[in-house]
């Protein structure tokens, strides 16, 4: 803890939070999981949810991504964006020092490299919508543990909520002949829309097209994606607030006192999450970008719901097994790729785009989806131990110290002292 009216500083490497290192890593590489099927084909040409042409083991792996993976680690990611903000909150208020200036900057840097890796490496970037909702979170600075925990939860139902409304205003229109005719005319646009950004987005990122297509194309995607806010901003955003809530209940820092809270996403929040999501995947399991009803709107809504729940159940199970005596081995191998999160994910866009894109090796498409999730575990234990091996001598990751020194207008020292 820094004394009272010092100057705000990142927190030292000895005054880190390890489960909450370990879990940004065990984060990282679901993340990876769940966005290897758009690295090796473009985002908007994977399908969402079961892909109904795979078999054998691609579509079991395919499934057990989907059910298990799809939508729950960036759930995760964002709860652990709302822990960290509560904890720098928390040290802005002990040192008694001012923290919307810092904050802002903080926002604003994380905007730049965002929109940076959206355009330049990769459109399904998640930064530009932390970076812009995490502004927000400065006006619920200062509410207890249970409000933000209520709002939070709140906010988690308005997407779900909004994708139901879509599914059932779709319903009634195709009730009336009239309006069934206008509403089909524009599902029809909308899915030759669709299909047409597809192939070009398969042009772009294939063997023929070029670095400067590819751009032009992510900057079409990111506009795309940035239309789905109304829904899915409202849920990333509660779950902010639901992190939050961790971390200032201390529930994070000192699971040890929490133990009924843990209890209950572990007995509660998991099985509820895994009867949702199998419910969704029993009205439809395949989801295409294009497809607007009823069925495939509630199969959306209970998924999203899903991912929340299955999210929380996660942290119940993997806080207690963090905090045994394998577990704490298991984390202390996960924490330093967690320490480096932000690096991390950048590297792993950079490389997967240079391995599957026409600019780079050009295998789009190449691999299978059985074979996707060895590259995964592959490729994240490198990062894992080049993590490890860059922190025995320096103090953050690269882009960290990068995001560090803008925030607080100061370079910060990338060296440990011996």
């Amino acid at each position: 803890m820094q004394p009272v009216g010092s100057p705000l500083q990142p927190t030292a490497p000895a005054q880190r939070i390890a489960i909450l290192d370990a879990l940004r890593g065990f984060a990282l590489c679901g993340i990876l999981l769940m966005n290897i099927e758009t690295f090796v084909m473009p985002v908007l040409a994977s399908t969402s949810g079961l892909d109904p042409t795979l078999t054998g083991a691609d579509r079991v792996a395919d499934a057990l991504v989907y059910f298990l993976v799809q939508g729950k680690f960036y759930v995760l990611f964002s709860l652990l964006f709302g822990m960290g903000f509560a904890v720098m909150s928390q040290r802005a208020e002990a040192a008694g020092r001012p923290f919307s200036g810092i904050y802002w900057r903080r926002g604003l840097v994380l905007l730049g490299i965002g929109l940076v890796h959206a355009l330049l490496v990769w459109s399904g970037d998640i930064l530009v919508l932390y970076a812009l909702l995490s502004f927000l979170l400065l006006a619920f600075r200062h509410l207890s543990a249970r409000w933000l925990g209520w709002l939070g939860a709140l906010a988690c139902l308005v997407g779900p909520a909004l994708v139901l409304l879509l599914g059932l205003m779709a319903w009634v229109a195709a009730q009336a002949p009239d309006m069934a005719a206008e509403w089909n005319d524009a599902m029809a646009t909308q899915a030759g829309d669709m299909r047409q950004l597809t192939a070009d987005a398969l042009h772009a990122y294939g063997p023929a097209g070029s670095y400067t297509e590819a751009v032009v194309q992510r900057g079409r995607e990111v506009a795309l994606f940035m239309s789905g806010l109304p829904v899915f901003g409202p849920l990333v955003f509660g779950v902010f607030l639901l992190g939050a809530a961790f971390a200032r209940s201390g529930a994070i820092a000192a699971p040890e006192r929490h133990r009924r809270l843990f209890a209950l996403l572990r007995w509660l929040a998991l099985p509820a999450g895994l009867a949702l999501m199998g419910a969704s995947m029993a009205v439809t399991p395949t989801l295409p970008a294009d497809r607007l009803d009823l069925e495939s709107m509630l199969a959306q809504a209970l998924s999203l719901l899903a991912s929340v729940l299955m999210c929380l159940g996660y942290v119940g199970w993997l806080v207690r097994l963090l905090r045994s005596g394998v577990g704490a081995r298991v984390g202390a191998w996960f924490a330093p790729a967690g320490r480096m999160a932000l690096t991390n994910y950048l590297v792993q866009s950079v490389v997967c785009t240079l391995l599957f894109y026409g600019y780079g090796l050009g295998l789009l498409g190449q691999l299978p989806r059985a074979w996707q999730v060895p590259f995964v575990l592959l490729l994240f234990a490198l990062q894992a131990i080049a993590s490890h091996l860059w922190l025995s001598r320096m103090r953050f990751g690269p882009v960290e110290w990068l995001w560090r020194s803008l925030t607080y207008l100061q370079l910060q020292p990338m060296r440990l002292r011996s």
